[in-house]
């Protein structure tokens, strides 16, 4: 019996333009999206993995052309040359191969190695490990907005162990695990797409955290709260959406660290959004142009 046929995508843009092209991909477009690192071969190439069984040519043209249109604002943007996109179809079970072609050990921050469990590898001394498969889960920590959080998560923890922590739209947990790395006392994370919540679970198991990590499918407001720490590694169009439901769950004191924002402007919309709900400024982080943010909840 013959599986699902996958629509992949192969993208050369500026080296610039990978950032925000990744982030269009998995935001928008739901992929898998794996790219080489700035030392690697092949930097500059993007491939992007869509979950479309047996897509007509005609879809397959529709997702082309709205891949070109993004990038081509971006290359305004930056004054970049002309990016090229192709599209391919693979068959279901050359998926994990082409992951793990590309996703090898690697420091989210000093001190933090994600690995996938096909690589057998042994932390060094004084060094966290998470052991993770990707899947078709967003979440690896390539990203600058994962490393960005994980960054903030250990700083808010160094000082203030035991906190009971929400993971808004988890993804493959990443932020989750580290918090308890990090010292956090219990994580309680949602995801509504059921395949990146099962690729979530796995992983949790696989890293032995299930009995103080939790992955729910049920809508934000359904959550019960308070939490003294919320994540939201969300792009920001939706975290505008959320800033009510989000705020609502923190408890006094506690603090809500943002991310997925592109620009200096993304990141004053967002704080702004969030003011009006009682929440300050504590501290940001950007790099790439992408931006990461630190609010408290008054007491």
């Amino acid at each position: 019996m013959k599986g699902k046929t996958w629509l992949q995508l192969i993208l050369e843009v500026d080296p610039r333009l990978i950032e925000a092209a990744n982030d269009f991909l998995v935001g928008v477009l739901d992929a898998g999206v794996e790219a080489a690192a700035v030392d690697e071969p092949g930097y500059g190439v993007i491939n992007a993995y869509i979950r479309r069984p047996d897509p007509r040519q005609d879809e397959v043209t529709q997702v082309v052309d709205q891949v070109s249109s993004y990038l081509a604002d971006l290359e305004k943007i930056f004054a970049a040359a002309p990016s090229k996109v192709r599209a391919i179809l693979i068959e279901e079970q050359d998926w994990s191969r082409e992951w793990k072609r590309f996703f090898h050990p690697f420091a989210v921050v000093p001190g933090l190695v994600v690995a996938p469990s096909w690589e057998g590898y042994k932390g060094r001394e004084n060094e966290l490990v998470i052991t993770m498969d990707p899947g078709m889960a967003f979440g690896t920590g390539h990203h600058a907005t994962t490393s960005l959080c994980v960054e903030f998560l250990r700083e808010i923890l160094r000082e203030t162990q035991g906190k009971k922590m929400l993971d808004v739209g988890t993804g493959t947990g990443i932020l989750g695990m580290s918090a308890l790395l990090f010292g956090a006392a219990e994580v309680v994370a949602t995801e509504i797409d059921p395949e990146a919540a099962r690729v979530a679970r796995e992983n949790i198991l696989q890293n032995a955290m299930a009995a103080k990590m939790s992955v729910k499918t049920r809508p934000l407001a359904e959550i019960p709260g308070p939490f003294d720490l919320v994540v939201a590694n969300i792009v920001h169009d939706v975290l505008l959406d959320l800033a009510t439901d989000l705020s609502a769950l923190l408890a006094p004191g506690g603090f809500l660290l943002l991310s997925g924002l592109l620009g200096e402007e993304q990141m004053q919309s967002v704080q702004k959004r969030f003011s009006v709900q009682g929440l300050d400024a504590f501290g940001q982080k950007m790099r790439d142009n992408w931006g990461a943010l630190c609010l408290q909840l008054s007491l």
